[in-house]
């Protein structure tokens, strides 16, 4: 089991851009695929973003695609989303997620992930 906090939440502007990080630990962290889920109220979650086990995959939604970009530093247990002009449309509560399987590349279904952080709510006004 890997124990996830993210951070970096907050309320932006329409245009500007948000790092959120997500803190991990266990002894699996680094073995697994990684991912972004988003979720707005009365919706499923979201996979935005996922990053392979050792970094070297990267997979994103059409939504963000050219405007997200994922990446995982293991040595720090931490993966990272930069959020580059952020529309109105990308206001959700954020979570990190680890893969349920060791060495996966991308897994981008949110049923695929079995460990979840808390969620970090990312509100983006006009």
């Amino acid at each position: 089991q890997v124990h996830l906090v993210e951070s970096g939440g907050g309320s932006v502007q329409a245009g500007a851009s948000l790092r959120l990080s997500c803190l991990g630990s266990g002894r699996t962290f680094e073995n697994k695929a990684m991912g972004w889920i988003r979720q707005t109220p009365g919706k499923e979650r979201d996979v935005v973003a996922s990053i392979s086990w050792n970094g070297a995959n990267t997979w994103y939604s059409d939504s963000v695609k050219g405007r997200f970009t994922i990446s995982r530093d293991n040595a720090k247990k931490t993966v990272y989303v930069e959020m580059n002009s952020v529309k109105i449309e990308d206001t959700a509560v954020y979570y990190c997620g680890a893969a349920r399987s060791i060495m996966d590349a991308v897994t981008t279904r949110a049923s695929d992930y079995g460990s979840w952080g808390q969620g970090t709510q990312v509100t983006v006004f006009s």
